[in-house]
This record gives C-alpha cells, sequence and structure tokens, in this order.
C-alpha cells in the first residue's frame, strides 16, 4: 500500500500525494492522479484545488507540526 503525505506548504496549498480518494459533502469523487494541490487561501477560482491565488494575494501562513498538538483520529 502506498503511503499518503500531506505536506503544509510554507505560504501556499496543501500538497497532498500517494494512494487516496477525493470527496465532496454530496460524495462526488474529484480526479486526483498522483497527487494534488489543495487551496489553503479560500480564494482560488478552481476549489478545492489550488490555482496558485494564494501568490498574488500575498497569503502568508507558515504553521509547524508540535508533538503536543498531534490528535489521532
Amino acid at each position: 500500500m502506498v503511503k499518503t503525505t500531506i505536506k503544509v506548504s510554507d505560504h501556499g496549498p496543501y500538497e497532498v500525494t500517494g494512494s487516496f480518494k477525493l470527496v465532496d459533502e454530496d460524495g462526488n469523487s474529484f480526479e486526483a492522479k498522483n497527487g494534488v494541490s489543495l487551496c489553503r487561501c479560500g480564494l482560488s477560482g478552481e476549489k478545492p484545488f489550488c490555482d496558485g491565488t494564494h501568490e498574488e494575494v500575498d497569503f502568508e501562513s507558515a504553521p509547524r507540526a508540535k508533538d503536543d498538538l498531534m490528535v489521532e483520529v
């Protein structure tokens, strides 16, 4: 089984790679080949996918993972 990785890019999108299925609230699937970039700034015209708008609006966010904030689902 291929591991799925979600990378939070500084000032940019979530980059998702690996084996996964992307589904909307109604259960409809988005086609996702080997990976996708998901909008984090909320302003993409291609939601849920990133279209680079974060660069135009100077979106800033660079969170770092902290062990005490890890939550298992």
